[in-house]
């Protein structure tokens, strides 16, 4: 059964490189066309969404998120990925990679499964697959994973599920990875290959680029800082055109480090949040990982006061870079619709005749209004 039109008026969309007023979007599943009026006759046939003069953009991608509404991907449950998915609503987000952590590898198979039966049942934001955060990192830079779980690339871990797998971290210099990775970027070069969690150096980290690894994950954070004499895996980032993402929250990165980013990567920088179950949630005790994780004024911290993920939401990452950075309205919106859409290599991402009808609107302050999936509104504030 094919969907009814809709239309959004009154907006101001964001398309790619530059905002317009005056024009009206047309979607069911798919956007359908973007025209400077409408038929009044026509319109008894089209559900009509004012937007009331407030921002129009695509749907938000967070490719690396564990947990959010009090749920977490490791729950392995249909119904922690059904919380997850209508809780990240509330947040512009559409679509993201449900992220697995470093636990036991029957704990990462048994949740593998589950969102491999469960990922297109979900009724809010879509899972679009599994970003496999661990078990192949340095056990130096296990951050808030449990480093007793930390092995060397197996592909055997991750074989009957490389139909969902989209994106693996790990660390390129760890004895065994240099293979997996070549073989990963030869078999599967759909699969994104990041380096995180990682002790490597810069020349390590320039050769790992030229094995497949075309993305830094959480840059800055579980890997060398940047010095002049050792600038190491962040000076390669720096210094190539690879990806990255950073987390915008202001705890795991400062405001300064975000200004520079920007600076040097431009276009090549997404924003993610690496929030956990605590994310939409009060503050109080919870669990990542299997780990006791205390969250108080928006910082997440395990009992040794090490950082444990997020309560990140897209929407603030958002109005952090505008605030603290140099970066346009269009330059963040693209940084997390765009760029990640490329990334992945699906039809979301930007407000254009046949891509998903994944959208958002938003207002000055990016607070929600509405978010919209697949041509369906799945939150209004």
């Amino acid at each position: 059964m094919v969907k009814m039109t809709t239309a959004i008026i009154n907006g101001k969309y964001i398309l790619e490189d530059k905002i317009v007023e005056d024009k009206i979007i047309l979607f069911n599943e798919k956007i359908l066309d973007i025209v400077d009026d409408i038929l009044l006759c026509d319109s008894d046939n089209i559900d009509i969404i004012d937007a009331q003069g407030a921002y129009v953009s695509a749907g938000f991608i967070d490719l690396h998120i564990h947990g959010s509404g009090g749920a977490d991907v490791m729950d392995a449950t249909p119904q922690a990925l059904e919380i997850l998915s209508t809780t990240l609503t509330q947040t512009g987000t559409t679509s993201f990679l449900a992220t697995t952590m470093t636990m036991s590898t029957q704990a990462i198979d048994t949740t593998l499964q589950n969102i491999q039966k469960y990922h297109n049942r979900v009724t809010g934001a879509k899972v679009l697959g599994v970003h496999l955060e661990g078990p192949f990192i340095n056990p130096l830079k296990h951050g808030a994973q449990d480093k007793q779980y930390v092995q060397p690339a197996n592909f055997e871990l991750i074989q009957n599920y490389m139909d969902i797998v989209k994106m693996i971290t790990l660390a390129p210099e760890v004895a065994g990875n240099k293979d997996f990775i070549r073989q990963m970027a030869k078999n599967y070069p759909h699969i994104i290959l990041s380096a995180g969690h990682t002790d490597a150096s810069y020349e390590e980290g320039m050769e790992s680029f030229e094995w497949g690894i075309s993305h830094v994950t959480h840059l800055f954070n579980a890997m060398p800082g940047y010095h002049h004499r050792n600038p190491g895996l962040v000076g390669a980032v720096f210094n190539s055109d690879v990806t990255c993402d950073i987390i915008a929250d202001l705890i795991h990165t400062h405001p300064s480090t975000l200004v520079l980013t920007h600076k040097v990567k431009g276009e090549k920088l997404i924003l993610i949040t690496d929030a956990m179950r605590a994310g939409c949630m009060k503050c109080g005790t919870y669990d990542l990982g299997g780990r006791s994780v205390e969250v108080s004024q928006g910082k997440a911290l395990l009992e040794d006061g090490t950082l444990a993920g997020s309560v990140l939401k897209m929407n603030e990452a958002m109005a952090n870079m505008i605030k603290y950075t140099s970066m346009t309205l269009t330059d963040v919106v693209k940084s997390v619709t765009t760029v990640p859409a490329e990334k992945l290599d699906v039809p979301k991402g930007t407000l254009k005749v046949g891509y998903d009808a994944d959208i958002v609107i938003f207002d000055e302050d990016f607070s929600i209004i509405t978010t919209i999936v697949n041509g369906e509104v799945k939150y209004k504030r």
